[in-house]
This record gives structure tokens, sequence and C-alpha cells, in this order.
């Protein structure tokens, strides 16, 4: 387990888009897989059902606020499984290069 003074996502460091930010997480372009991202401020991977719903409802907002394609969320932690966050990956697709955004 990651320590989280040593966590890339507690860190937040701000070297890609980012789309919004409040106390409960931030969103932000994933340099991974060029999708917007939700992470939780929290360095836990298990938020309560009521947390991940709020977070997935951000995202979502974002992506409907900012994009114009449908989305899936993907919370598999590949990279970094003790940090919850979660993807809004094109719902037929992976990454996020060339996402329609609306103008």
């Amino acid at each position: 387990m990651v320590n989280p003074s040593t966590c890339e996502l507690c860190e937040a460091s701000e070297f890609t888009e980012w789309f919004y930010s409040d106390d409960e997480c931030w969103i932000a372009e994933c340099e991974s897989c060029v999708t917007p991202m939700v992470v939780w401020r929290v360095h836990s991977p298990h938020p309560s059902a009521e947390i991940k719903a709020s977070l997935h409802k951000k995202l979502a907002d974002v992506i409907e606020m900012q994009f114009d394609f449908v989305h899936r969320v993907d919370d598999n932690m590949r990279s970094i499984p003790d940090h919850y966050h979660a993807h809004a990956r094109p719902k037929n697709g992976f990454y996020g290069h060339n996402l329609k955004r609306k103008s």
C-alpha cells in the first residue's frame, strides 16, 4: 500500500487540464489515458456507495458541460489501486485522444 505522502493522486499536481475541484474531489485529464477522471480527496480505495455516487455524478456533470461524447464510468484502479478514482471513458473505447469538446 502506498503511503499518502507519496501518492501522486494525494499530491494532486495540476500538470494536466483540470475541469473541477471541491473539498470532496478533483476532476482532471488523466495523464495516461487522456480521459477525464474523478479523484476522491481521501486516500482510500473504498468510498461509501453514497460518496461513490456523488463522485460519479460530478464526473458526469463535467462530461455533460464540457464534452460531446457518451461515456461510461471505469473505476478499475489499475495503476493506483489504493486511492479511489474513476475515468469517464468513451462508451466504446478506452483512451480519450481527440474527445469532442463542446464549443
